[in-house]
């Protein structure tokens, strides 16, 4: 007769899935008894905008039911997790199961419940375990290009298999109400969401520049939360055709390897020299970008986009980027922390990446001298107008191309139109802008 083995407890947070969970198989198959756990952290809850807050509950909920059609409950607890994991581990006497996270507020937390349970981290937020992708020497690629060669011929490892572990049923003070989510939560939609995807997932390398089209996958937001496996992704999308999404996955896996080896990330420039810049503390611009009333379209159109819906198109956040970081040279971090702010796939390694990225102080940056012309980004990526007349209304009955640029039109161009009256003149002029940000940039960099 088998020996009863220990209880275990799998501790999720960045995870909210049963499918494809390194640290729910190994837990579910090594322990008779397991307890399903999310802590609900007030430094991270309490700071988290109303549309995220929301979305996190549905997907506990979506999670919790998930683990009642197979005997058992979410059991949620409130508090700080370096006090309540340890304390439930002892009081069960379990060990705990988790997923390792890497950024540095995570990497904190969990080093301090470490210390105080029997723990043991499994490899499920990114495609490859974070350190797996190396030169030959061991060390971190810098450059994307030859570690996305690297990752992509390493194998995927295997799917984890749940084991048939009972689930303990106690729901603690089960999910919190926070409102109505801004769109359907749980594993469940989010497979229902990648298949329809890979339907159309051949027309990625053709669209996905497009805003006005909106057929990007949309997934991120569900990788954010782990309610869908980014290995599993990988594993789907097989043919040459699907390398340009799949791509954007060891993006994804960069960003997170360069987080864990410099966890400073969001705080400091990865190429030292960046800290010299100059940036200009003006809050009425910062303000005028925050609120979509820069005078430039296209930037005016995401700005709006994300503070409605906490979304925004790849291609206009590389604008919008730009246009804070060089035509008004305000510093990266403050887009940076309003991005991570609103962002329903707020990423911290990816969104600190992307945006040392533009800046261009990050690794395999764009470098310093490429400024977006928000004006000739928006005739190539949104031609005829339509995402910018979706979210700038003012400019709804202006016809391209002056909908681009409506201060260059004449008057007889916007007959009709309200965009003489409701529409803000450019807050800066590009050329100008410019010549100020890469004046500013030599100067620091020497």
């Amino acid at each position: 007769m088998d020996e009863p083995r220990s209880p275990g407890i799998v501790w999720f947070r960045r995870d909210l899935r049963l499918e494809d969970n390194p640290a729910w198989g190994a837990a579910t198959s090594r322990h008779d008894e397991v307890t399903a756990l999310f802590v609900i952290d007030a430094a991270l809850w309490n700071r988290t905008i109303g549309r995220r807050t929301a979305l996190l509950a549905e997907n506990l909920r979506m999670l919790d039911r998930s683990l009642a059609a197979r005997g058992g409950r979410l059991r949620v607890e409130h508090g700080d997790p370096t006090t309540v994991v340890p304390h439930i581990a002892r009081t069960l006497r379990a060990a705990v199961h988790a997923n390792a996270d890497f950024t540095p507020y995570a990497s904190k937390r969990d080093a301090a419940v470490a210390a105080s349970a029997t723990t043991e981290w499994h490899h499920g937020l990114t495609v490859h375990p974070i350190g797996a992708v190396t030169k030959a020497d061991g060390t971190l690629y810098m450059v994307f290009t030859p570690f996305a060669e690297a990752w992509r011929r390493r194998p995927l490892e295997g799917s984890p298999v749940p084991g048939t572990a009972r689930l303990t049923a106690d729901p603690g003070s089960g999910v919190p109400s926070a409102g109505p989510p801004p769109m359907v939560g749980g594993e469940e939609a989010a497979r229902t969401r990648f298949k329809d995807f890979l339907s159309r997932v051949d027309s990625y390398p053709d669209i996905r520049d497009r805003p006005d089209l909106d057929e990007t996958s949309h997934l991120s937001i569900d990788l954010k939360y782990g309610t869908l496996s980014p290995r599993a992704v990988a594993a789907a999308v097989e043919d040459e055709r699907g390398w340009p999404f799949v791509r954007q996955l060891a993006w994804r896996d960069f960003h997170a390897a360069l987080m864990a080896d410099n966890p400073n990330l969001v705080d400091h420039a990865m190429k030292p020299a960046y800290d010299r810049i100059p940036w200009i503390d003006d809050d009425a611009g910062f303000e005028s970008w925050c609120a979509g009333e820069t005078g430039y379209p296209i930037v005016d159109a995401g700005m709006r986009q994300l503070r409605e819906t906490g979304w925004m198109h790849n291609r206009v956040r590389m604008i919008t980027a730009s246009f804070l970081t060089k035509h008004l040279l305000i510093d990266w971090r403050r887009g940076e922390r309003f991005f991570r702010r609103h962002l329903l796939d707020a990423d911290t390694a990816v969104n600190a990446g992307n945006w040392q990225w533009v800046a261009g102080s990050g690794a395999d940056a764009a470098p310093y001298f490429r400024v977006f012309n928000p004006v000739s980004q928006a005739r190539k990526h949104d031609p005829d107008g339509a995402y910018i007349r979706r979210w700038v209304p003012e400019l709804a009955g202006v016809p391209a191309p002056h909908v681009h640029a409506p201060w260059a039109a004449g008057t007889s161009d916007l007959a009709g139109s309200r965009a003489r009256i409701d529409y803000p003149a450019p807050i800066v002029e590009h050329s100008a802008a410019r010549e100020r940000a890469l004046a500013a940039y030599r100067s620091a960099l020497g």
